[in-house]
């Protein structure tokens, strides 16, 4: 019975531990004000894969306020963003098939989600990545920094 009392304490102490697992995903929201509610993402190099939620919590449809997440190198972004604008909402404000672009989700307009995973192998240590919204002149206010840690 004693055995028994022990190999019970034993599992509840194991089971109410911290679990120290890297977080290998983001919720992320852009609203009707152009703003994201995340100026940093910070990105384990244990995680192999890692996924962003985008959210939409305003009102207003994808072709008049319409956001999307775009992963690139902070020297890339300028760059991106211009060729996305000539993209087109039908391409997300992307360029189709630009190697600049780490990760993108698609427009989304209010009420709308969206994800998208990308391989952490794709990071390198001491870059620096700017996520940000392509949308035409969102740019401006809604970047972040995305960042690779240990």
């Amino acid at each position: 019975m004693m055995f028994k009392k022990l190999c019970v304490a034993a599992i509840l102490a194991v089971a109410s531990a911290p679990v120290l697992a890297a977080e290998c995903s983001v919720d992320i929201a852009g609203n009707d004000q152009m703003q994201f509610d995340k100026k940093e993402i910070t990105v384990s190099k244990s995680c192999k894969q890692f996924t962003v939620n985008l959210k939409h919590p305003g009102t207003l449809a994808k072709n008049v306020m319409g956001h999307n997440w775009v992963l690139t190198t902070a020297a890339d972004m300028q760059a991106t963003v211009n060729d996305g604008m000539a993209a087109g909402l039908d391409n997300d404000y992307v360029k189709k098939g630009d190697t600049r672009v780490i990760a993108h989700t698609k427009v989304i307009g209010g009420g709308q989600s969206d994800s998208v995973t990308f391989d952490v192998s794709k990071l390198a240590a001491g870059t620096d990545y700017t996520y940000f919204c392509s949308f035409p002149g969102h740019f401006a206010l809604m970047k972040g920094t995305l960042k690779l840690v240990d």
